[in-house]
């Protein structure tokens, strides 16, 4: 494996999601925060879960995870959810949580992992494809619809940090999922294009596409793939406080996965010659055309992606609602218990898809 030169790392830090590399001196005792009412690996006692698959129109495979309660009702039709994992992360990963806290609530819910993502499909691995990954969630809803158990207008969907953006840009096209939330959403094309409160600059952009395009010789001549943003694997003394959040998350036993086929080394890690494919993904253009379909932007107001919430409901139409957790930060809503709205969430889906 090959990781971004030193300097584009920085940039990409600093523009991105403060998480790339740093190869600095490990910083002393360092202490990864795991709060009390983490749980991110919940295992409910009310659901069975089942392994499915099904190809996209695309003929990839995509892997899920189906949450049924233990007895279904004879003749009955459910309403769904599917929930969609934070962006270099698998279904795993806060994804599962989420399915079974809604199906507790009484919803069939599936949990997937994206192309290229856990036990998806798609060669490279870790590779980036905006359109593959909305087209994700338009396969689970033709999975969901063809159930004798589910009613195929009654479907919804979750979409968890990048997922967020990648599940809007598929309900702008898809009027089978009938209501969207996003929790701590990141928009993918403005962090790569712009940088969090738009603080990179066009050489920063350019020195990216730049690398990008530099590796891509290297890897057609035979060369190692090279991987970018994504986790850092040790805290130093540079490290900063984005960096450290989502460390305590993908790096401790608190919610760190590595799927078969994956490396400790490679997971979280994007493709570096596809990362720059997320510069031409803008999910929030025409995002009002989702109206009379309702939208649940939910953020908590610490964390450092809630512009990407503000932004998205400001441009959205009605109905619409923009959620704010007190107290809560980025990483926060992926497995905080006690913090996640989960109330909030099944009352929406109640609204409109019961």
């Amino acid at each position: 494996m090959k990781l971004f030169n030193n300097k584009i790392k920085r940039l990409l830090s600093v523009a991105v999601l403060g998480t790339a590399m740093c190869t600095m001196g490990v910083a002393a005792a360092y202490e990864p925060f795991k709060p009390a009412d983490a749980n991110n690996f919940y295992k409910s006692q009310a659901l069975n879960m089942q392994k499915v698959s099904f190809k996209s129109v695309f003929d990839t495979k995509i892997a899920g995870n189906l949450y049924l309660p233990k007895q279904l009702e004879a003749n009955k039709k459910y309403s769904a959810i599917i929930v969609g994992h934070p962006m270099g992360a698998v279904k795993e990963q806060s994804a599962n949580l989420y399915a079974q806290k809604m199906a507790e609530k009484g919803f069939i819910t599936l949990s997937i992992d994206l192309p290229y993502w856990g036990e998806s499909g798609g060669s490279a691995r870790n590779a980036v494809d905006p359109t593959l990954y909305a087209e994700a969630f338009s396969a689970a809803a033709d999975y969901l619809g063809t159930q004798s158990f589910i009613n195929r207008d009654k479907i919804g969907v979750i979409g968890i940090c990048g997922s967020g953006g990648f599940a809007i840009s598929a309900a702008k096209i898809d009027p089978r999922l009938k209501a969207v939330a996003t929790v701590s959403m990141y928009d993918m094309g403005a962090a790569v294009r712009n940088g969090l409160r738009h603080s990179t600059t066009l050489e920063q952009r350019k020195a990216m596409t730049e690398q990008a395009a530099e590796q891509r010789y290297n890897e057609f001549l035979g060369g190692k793939k090279a991987y970018t943003s994504g986790t850092v694997h040790e805290i130093t003394e540079k490290s900063n406080a984005i960096e450290k959040e989502f460390y305590d998350f993908y790096r401790t036993d608190r919610g760190m996965v590595t799927p078969k086929g994956a490396t400790p080394e490679t997971t979280t890690h994007p493709t570096l010659t596809s990362f720059v494919k997320f510069m031409n993904f803008y999910p929030f253009n025409d995002i009002e055309t989702i109206s009379p379909r309702p939208l649940l932007f939910i953020a908590g107001e610490n964390a450092h992606s809630i512009e990407f919430s503000e932004y998205a409901y400001k441009l959205a139409a009605e109905p619409k609602e923009l959620y704010i957790v007190k107290g809560a930060g980025h990483v926060d809503l992926y497995d905080r218990v006690d913090l996640i709205p989960f109330t909030r969430l099944g009352d929406f889906f109640h609204q409109y898809l019961d």
